[in-house]
């Protein structure tokens, strides 16, 4: 009994524990999605309250670009990868672009990976990697992994700034004619600026520069504030989103209509039916005997062929082979004397059947009667032959 109650005790202890792992939640990844609702580090949560806050026309654009709102001032598109900026979408920002709009690009790092359309309409490159810079800020620690780019041209949303705080990632290259850069540190430019009829774009490497963890870095939150400034912002959610999977077509619905309707049949043909209990029908099935007869009846209707009587002999000499060694190609004097030495049958019962064979292949036809004497006669030698039958003399 005390067995039994230590083990039962120890049974509850190990539940309790296997409970409490299982109801224990585990952390959610942070999301490297810079969505202005990931309120994780890397996400643009903070920026998009801070302008709001601010009194500034923030807001976000859930619908494909060929329908943004009237009155739009400036466009962001956040290192979009969700899904892919359509050629029909670039045309309608080129457009609004054209017409005195402004265009934040925030591009992805990896070029030719995820927005095609948008890299070949502003002829977009991977540039060198930024060089490491601490520049401004109270610790070395303060932002791990970052690094701080010099405004070269206080042009637009960049005047009156001196430097911004990005990741120490690769920079851009813009081979568009129109194309300026305004920010970067030593090779590596991080900002570029390019004029579209009566509107700009503003290029950017990554959305470093829009992040939660180093919005208030610098002058980050500055460029922000003086682009809000112009006039409504909008900010680009739709292309984080996946693309929705395409709708089956209908040749897989009549296919699995085709699959359901022959299921259906199978089961119908191989079910149980329910009814009368139906007699159980016996099969008898013929003796042995019977298909003996048959097969006698057969021979003498279709007559005996003179091709069988050569069969016999033939079927003699390979017992003879089989059993005593006598070769097949021996003559028929010889072999029946080797058959009487080796095997104890008197060689005139050989010779016997022989004659007689060999009488009845110069008939013209045989009878099924005579037949069956010459066959009853090899049968009894290759019996003897056998060992199963006494020899006879």
């Amino acid at each position: 009994m005390k067995n039994l109650g230590t083990t039962a005790l120890f049974g509850l202890l190990i539940a309790l524990a296997l409970a409490a792992g299982l109801s224990t939640g585990q952390d959610t990844p942070e999301s490297l999605v810079p969505s202005v609702e990931n309120t994780g580090p890397q996400g643009a949560r903070a920026l998009f309250l801070f302008l709001r806050e601010g009194g500034h026309a923030v807001s976000e654009q859930h619908t494909s670009l060929d329908s943004l709102a009237q009155g739009t001032r400036t466009l962001v598109l956040a290192s979009p990868i969700g899904r892919p900026v359509s050629d029909g979408e670039v045309l309608a920002v080129d457009r609004f672009v054209q017409e005195g709009g402004t265009l934040v690009y925030l591009s992805p790092r990896e070029i030719g990976k995820h927005q095609a359309a948008l890299e070949t309409w502003l002829k977009l490159e991977q540039g060198p990697l930024l060089p490491a810079s601490e520049r401004g800020l109270a610790t070395d620690l303060a932002d791990a992994g970052g690094t701080t780019v010099d405004v070269w041209l206080d042009a637009g949303p960049l005047r009156g700034l001196s430097a911004l705080r990005i990741s120490q990632d690769r920079g851009l290259r813009v081979d568009h004619p129109d194309a300026i850069p305004l920010a970067g540190l030593g090779g590596a430019v991080a900002v570029w600026r390019v004029a579209l009829g009566r509107g700009e774009v503003y290029v950017l490497a990554g959305a470093d520069l829009m992040e939660n963890r180093r919005l208030e870095l610098l002058d980050n939150v500055r460029f922000w504030s003086a682009l809000a400034s112009r006039g409504p912002l909008v900010i680009d959610e739709y292309h984080h989103q996946l693309a929705p999977p395409p709708p089956l077509s209908r040749g897989i619905w009549v296919f699995a209509a085709q699959v359901l309707a022959v299921a259906g049949v199978y089961a119908l043909s191989r079910g149980t039916r329910f009814g009368e209990p139906r007699p159980l029908l016996v099969e008898k099935h013929r003796s042995a005997l019977e298909y003996v007869r048959s097969m006698g009846w057969l021979m003498r209707r279709a007559k005996v062929e003179k091709e069988l009587l050569p069969e016999l002999d033939k079927s003699l000499r390979q017992q003879l082979q089989e059993h005593l060694g006598i070769p097949p190609d021996l003559e028929d004097t010889e072999a029946a004397r080797r058959l009487e030495q080796e095997g104890g049958v008197p060689a005139s019962r050989y010779l016997d059947a022989k004659a007689q064979l060999t009488q009845l292949l110069a008939r013209p036809s045989v009878r099924p009667a005579d037949y069956a004497r010459v066959a009853r006669l090899y049968a009894h030698l290759e019996r003897a032959v056998a060992g199963q039958d006494a020899p006879r003399r």
